[in-house]
C-alpha cells in the first residue's frame, strides 16, 4: 500500500472507533457536525471546485431538502427514511431549475454566485411566509428514538454521516477519473476552449449543479433528523452557505480530500475561537469572514495545494 492509502486506512479506522474512545456527547456532536459539513463541502466541491461555478447560496439546496423531508413526515405522515430520497429529488430539481435559469442566459463568475445567493434569499422569504412550512415558527419533528424512525441517537447519526462522507469521497474520486470529470475541469479552465473541443458546457454545468444540489439536500435531511427542527433562517440563511463554501476553500477546491481536511480544520478552529470569544451572536460569521479572506489571500489552493507544493520541493 502507498503512504497515502495507509494514511486513509488509518484515518478511517480511527473514525470508525471514535465513539468507543469517548462517552462525551459534546465530542460526538462535534464530530457529527464536522462530518456533515465535510459531506456538504464535497457536494459544493463538485460544482465549485471541479466545474468552476462558485455558489454563494448552497443553503438553497440544504433548506429545500430539509423542508421536503419535514413536510413529508409531519404533514403527510411518510416514513422518515423516505425523506432522504425525497430531499435529494427536491433539492436536485431546485438545483436544475436554478442552473437552467442561470446558465441558459450565460451567467457565470460573480454574477452566478450572486444569483445563487438571491435564490436562497427568495426561498427564505417564501418559507417565512407560507403556512405549510410552518412560516416563521418552522417545522418540529417528533422525538421517536429508534432506527426505524430515523432517530438512531448521536452515535447512530455519527456513523450515518461517516458513511455519507466515505460515499462522497468515492463518488468524487470516480468523477475525477471519468469523462464527466474531465469535461467539468475543461469548463472550469476555459469554457470557450472546452466548447471548441466539443464539450457542451451548458449541459455539463447543469448536471453538476443538479448533482451538487441533490447531495446537499441529503445533508439537510440529516440535519433535520438530528436536531428535530428547521426554520427559514436555519434552512436558507447565510450561515450554512458560508460554512459549506469555506470547507473546500480551506482544504483545497477541486481535490478529493480537500473538503474533509477543510471541515476538520474549520470546525477545530471555530471551536477554539468560540471558547476564546464566547457565544456572542454572529461572532462565528465574523470569524468565517476573516478566515475566508486569509485563505483567499495567502492560500488560494487550500491546504492540499500547500501540501502538493511542499512535495514538489522535496522531490
Amino acid at each position: 500500500m502507498t503512504t497515502r492509502n495507509l494514511v486513509l486506512a488509518a484515518t478511517l479506522a480511527f473514525a470508525l472507533g471514535l465513539p468507543l474512545l469517548t462517552d462525551s456527547g459534546f465530542w460526538i456532536k462535534f464530530a457529527f457536525a464536522t462530518l456533515l459539513f465535510a459531506y456538504m463541502g464535497q457536494a459544493w466541491n463538485i460544482l465549485g471546485g471541479y466545474a468552476g461555478q462558485f455558489s454563494f447560496g448552497h443553503a438553497l439546496f440544504f433548506g429545500t431538502g430539509a423542508y421536503a423531508a419535514a413536510i413529508a413526515q409531519v404533514t403527510f405522515g411518510l416514513n422518515p427514511w423516505l425523506g432522504l430520497p425525497l430531499g435529494a429529488l427536491a433539492a436536485g430539481a431546485v438545483g436544475w431549475a436554478a442552473g437552467y435559469l442561470s446558465f441558459r442566459y450565460g451567467l457565470r463568475g460573480s454574477y452566478f454566485a450572486l444569483v445563487t445567493l438571491a435564490f436562497a434569499e427568495v426561498f427564505r422569504i417564501l418559507a417565512n411566509s407560507v403556512a405549510f412550512t410552518g412560516a416563521g415558527v418552522g417545522k418540529f419533528v417528533a422525538l421517536q428514538p429508534g432506527w426505524a424512525t430515523f432517530q438512531p441517537g448521536q452515535i447512530g447519526f455519527y456513523y450515518i454521516a461517516l458513511a455519507l462522507v466515505v460515499a462522497s469521497v468515492a463518488l468524487v474520486w470516480r468523477i475525477e477519473n471519468s469523462r464527466f470529470g474531465a469535461q467539468m475541469m475543461a469548463v472550469r479552465e476555459n469554457e470557450a476552449a472546452a466548447a471548441a473541443l466539443g464539450v457542451d458546457a451548458y449541459r455539463v454545468k447543469l448536471r453538476a449543479i443538479a448533482l451538487s444540489g441533490a447531495m446537499t439536500g441529503i445533508g439537510g435531511v440529516l440535519y433535520l433528523q438530528f436536531y428535530l427542527y428547521i426554520d427559514p433562517l436555519l434552512a436558507y440563511g447565510p450561515g450554512v452557505s458560508v460554512e459549506v463554501l469555506l470547507v473546500p476553500i480551506i482544504g483545497g477546491m477541486g481535490t478529493v480530500l480537500g473538503p474533509l481536511v477543510g471541515s476538520v480544520v474549520l470546525h477545530a478552529a471555530s471551536e477554539l475561537a468560540r471558547r476564546a470569544m464566547g457565544d456572542a451572536p454572529g461572532i462565528h460569521l465574523v470569524f468565517y469572514g476573516v478566515l475566508l479572506v486569509v485563505m483567499v489571500r495567502f492560500l488560494p489552493d487550500g491546504l492540499m495545494g500547500l501540501l502538493k507544493r511542499r512535495r514538489r520541493r522535496d522531490a
